[in-house]
C-alpha cells in the first residue's frame, strides 16, 4: 500500500529512556487545587515543561482518589527542600503541604508509545503530528495523489536515461502543480561530452528526457498518464550509479583513457544539476535589472560581494512586488508574483535520500518540502545516517517525507 511517511527532525528516544528532570511536588486536597494551580502559575511557571500537566490523578486502592501538584522544579544540584523560593516556600507553609521529589520527562512524547511511557512517571500532553510546520499542515486525498504521481515521475527519470539506474530529481511549485526542474545524476562521458563557454571554460552538460509526455502545455500534472510498473521494471539492477549512495566514487575511478571512457562529477548530483537548471530557468523567465538597460554598465563595476548583494535584494523586491509577472518557456506558460527567490516555497522529489551535500543544497535554496523513495543507509543526511532537518544552527529547515510506492511500482 502506498503511503507517504514523515521523517522527524530528530531521532526517536526508545520510550523507557527518554530524559527525566526532578521537580517539587506535595499531595493535596481537592479543594484547594484551583487556588493553588492560580498561584503557582504566577510564581513558578513549568516554563520549559509545557507538555507536562501541572495536577496528577491517582487512584488509590481503598477507591479513594489522591491529588498530588508540581510545586516547581527542582535543582539540578541540589534537592533540597531549603532551595524552594520565598514565594513557593509560602505556599507550602500556608497550606502545611508535605514536598517531596519525583522525575517527570523533560521532553514533549513524539509518539503515542512514548506519551504512555510518560504518564508512568507524571501525566504530559500528547499532540500527533499534523506536519504544521512553517505552514505544512498535512495531506489530502487530492495532495497525496499529486505526491505519488510526482514521485513516480521521479523513479521513471532515474532509469530512464541511461543503461544503469540513477539518482533523479524532480522540483515542483506546488501551489500551481507544475514541474520547476528536473535532473539526474550527471556522469561524464568524454564523448563530445565537454564543451568551451564564452570565457575558455569546459563545462560538461547532460541533458535529462523530456518529461513533456507527463505534463499538459502549462505544466500541470496530467493524472492517468504516469509510466505504467512494467516500465519501471529497471529499477531492479544494479543502483552502484547513484551518486548520493557513493560520494566518494569518483576519488577511486580511473583517469580516463580513450574518447568513450566515461566518469563520475564530484559536485554534479541530481539534486544539484536540478537547482542549477531552476536557477537557470529564473534567469530566462525574469531577467533581473543587472541584464537590461544602463544597470548592466553599474553592475559591472561593482565587486563580487557587492553584485550578489545586490541581485539578491533584487530578488527579494521582486518576490514581494503585487505586480504579476508572466514568463514563458518551452515548457509552457507560468505565473507568479514577481520572479521567485532561489527554490522558496518548492518541493524536491529524489528516488533516494540525498547526501549531506545536496541536502545542505536544499537548505540554503530555502526548498519546503523534500520526498523521497528510498533510503541511503552509510550517507543518508535525512533519516538514515543523518538528521540535518533538525540541526538547529540552520537558519532554514524543511519537512521530510518518505514515500513509499506500492509493490507494483517499486
Amino acid at each position: 500500500m502506498s503511503k507517504i511517511i514523515y521523517i522527524p527532525d530528530k531521532l526517536p528516544t526508545p520510550p523507557d529512556q527518554q530524559p527525566t528532570v526532578n521537580v517539587f511536588a506535595a499531595v493535596v486536597e481537592p479543594k484547594i487545587i484551583n487556588n493553588l494551580v492560580r498561584r503557582l502559575n504566577q510564581i513558578a511557571p513549568l516554563e520549559n515543561l509545557r507538555h507536562v500537566k501541572r495536577v496528577q490523578k491517582k487512584h488509590l486502592e481503598d477507591g479513594k482518589t489522591q491529588i498530588a501538584l508540581i510545586l516547581c522544579v527542582a535543582s539540578e544540584n541540589n534537592c533540597d527542600l531549603d532551595v524552594l523560593s520565598p514565594c513557593v516556600q509560602e505556599l507550602v507553609t500556608s497550606y502545611k503541604l508535605s514536598a517531596f521529589i519525583t522525575k517527570v520527562c523533560k521532553e514533549a512524547a513524539t509518539t503515542k508509545e512514548e506519551w504512555e511511557e510518560q504518564c508512568k512517571l507524571w501525566p504530559t500532553s500528547y499532540h500527533p503530528p499534523t506536519y504544521n510546520i512553517d505552514g505544512i499542515t498535512g495531506f489530502n486525498e487530492v495532495d497525496t495523489q499529486s505526491i505519488f504521481g510526482f514521485m513516480r515521475l521521479a523513479i521513471e527519470l532515474a532509469q530512464s536515461s541511461s543503461k544503469s539506474v540513477v539518482n533523479a530529481a524532480v522540483i515542483v511549485d506546488p501551489s500551481v502543480t507544475q514541474v520547476i526542474a528536473s535532473a539526474c545524476d550527471h556522469h561524464i562521458s568524454f564523448e563530445n561530452a565537454s564543451t568551451s563557454n564564452v570565457n575558455g571554460e569546459t563545462s560538461f552538460e547532460k541533458s535529462p528526457k523530456s518529461l513533456c509526455s507527463h505534463f499538459g502545455s502549462n505544466g500541470s500534472i496530467i493524472h492517468g498518464t504516469f509510466p505504467s510498473s512494467s516500465s519501471l521494471e529497471k529499477l531492479k539492477q544494479s543502483c552502484a550509479d547513484v551518486s548520493c549512495l557513493y560520494p566518494l566514487r569518483w576519488v577511486d575511478q580511473p583517469l580516463p583513457h580513450s574518447s568513450n571512457s566515461c566518469c563520475w562529477h564530484p559536485l554534479r548530483h541530481a539534486a544539484i544539476a536540478a537547482i542549477e537548471s531552476s536557477a537557470a530557468r529564473d534567469r530566462r523567465l525574469f531577467p533581473t535589472l543587472e541584464t537590461t538597460g544602463d544597470k548592466s554598465v553599474e553592475m559591472e563595476h561593482m565587486g563580487p560581494l557587492t553584485k550578489l548583494a545586490k541581485r539578491q535584494k533584487i530578488d527579494l523586491d521582486n518576490a514581494n512586488s503585487k505586480e504579476k509577472k508572466v514568463g514563458t518557456d518551452g515548457e509552457g506558460t507560468y505565473s507568479k508574483l514577481g520572479r521567485p527567490y532561489l527554490c522558496t516555497d518548492y518541493d524536491i522529489y529524489l528516488v533516494w535520500e540525498p547526501c549531506i551535500m545536496c541536502a545542505m543544497a536544499l537548505v540554503h535554496q530555502r526548498v519546503r518540502r523534500v520526498f523521497y523513495a528510498f533510503p541511503n543507509p552509510s550517507h543518508g543526511a535525512l533519516g538514515s545516517a543523518h538528521r540535518l532537518q533538525g540541526e538547529k544552527s540552520l537558519n532554514h529547515h524543511y519537512a521530510v517525507f518518505r514515500v513509499l510506492l506500492h509493490e507494483d511500482v517499486l
